[in-house]
C-alpha cells in the first residue's frame, strides 16, 4: 500500500490528474486479510461483551473467500454451527448452499457470516443489545473483506444494519445504500424451510445479489 501511495504521489507531481487502472487494486493482500481474520477469531473466542458467551460451545466468526464481492449475512449460529464452528451448516445452511450451487457457484466463492457470533440459547432471536455488542466485529469483517454487496438473510440481519424493524415479506428485494455498499434484503433460508413456496424467490434473490456484486 505504501508503495502504491508513493507511485501515485510521483504521478501527481508529474502533473497527472487522473489515473486509469486496468484492474481493481485490492486494499489488502490475502495474507494480510488472513492474519486479521485469525486475530479477530482469537478475540471473539474470548469475548464476554454479552451473556451469550456463557452458553456457547464456540464463537463462529464466518468463512469463505476473503476477497469476495458478495457477503451473505444471517442472524446468529444455530446448534450445528455452535458445534462445528462454521456458519450455515445446519438445514438452513444446506439450503443456502444448494441454491448457491444451483446458480452455478460454490459457497466458497463468497463469504458467509452472522450478526452475532455466538448461539442464543434455544436458537432464539438475538436481542437488540446482543446484536449491538457484536455488530462491531461484523463491521471489521466487512472492512477486511471489502464486499460490494451484503445479502442480508432475514429480518433480524436487516434490522441490525438499518436500526429499525423490518417486515421482510414486504421489503425483500430492496436495495439500500449502506456506507457505499449495497444491502440486498431477502428471506432467511430457515423461513423458506417453513414456507417452501418462497424457495424460488430466495433463489432469484441470490442470483440477483451475485449479479449485482459482479458489476
Amino acid at each position: 500500500m505504501d508503495q502504491l501511495k508513493r507511485h501515485i504521489k510521483i504521478l501527481m507531481d508529474l502533473g497527472f490528474e487522473e489515473i486509469f487502472l486496468d484492474k481493481e487494486i485490492e486494499i489488502m493482500d490475502i495474507k494480510e486479510k488472513e492474519k486479521l481474520i485469525v486475530e479477530m477469531n482469537r478475540e471473539i473466542q474470548s469475548c464476554t461483551k454479552c451473556d451469550l458467551y456463557e452458553s456457547r460451545t464456540q464463537a463462529v466468526i464466518g468463512e469463505g473467500n476473503l476477497n469476495a464481492k458478495l457477503m451473505f449475512v444471517g442472524e446468529a449460529p444455530g446448534g450445528d454451527e455452535d458445534k462445528q464452528g462454521r456458519p450455515f451448516v445446519g438445514r438452513a445452511g444446506k439450503l443456502l448452499t444448494k441454491l448457491i450451487e444451483a446458480a452455478g457457484y460454490r459457497r466458497e466463492d463468497f463469504y458467509i457470516a452472522n450478526i452475532c457470533k455466538c448461539r442464543p440459547p434455544g436458537n432464539r432471536t438475538p436481542t437488540p443489545w446482543e446484536m449491538e455488542q457484536c455488530f462491531p466485529y461484523l463491521q471489521k469483517q466487512i472492512e477486511i473483506i471489502n464486499p460490494k454487496v451484503l445479502c442480508l438473510l432475514g429480518a433480524t440481519a436487516a434490522r441490525a444494519f438499518l436500526n429499525r424493524n423490518v417486515a421482510i415479506t414486504k421489503e425483500r428485494g430492496s436495495l439500500i445504500n449502506w456506507e457505499g455498499r449495497i444491502l440486498y434484503l431477502t428471506y432467511h433460508p430457515a423461513y423458506v424451510l417453513r414456507n417452501p413456496n418462497a424457495e424460488i424467490t430466495l433463489f432469484e434473490d441470490i442470483k440477483k445479489a451475485i449479479e449485482l456484486s459482479q458489476h
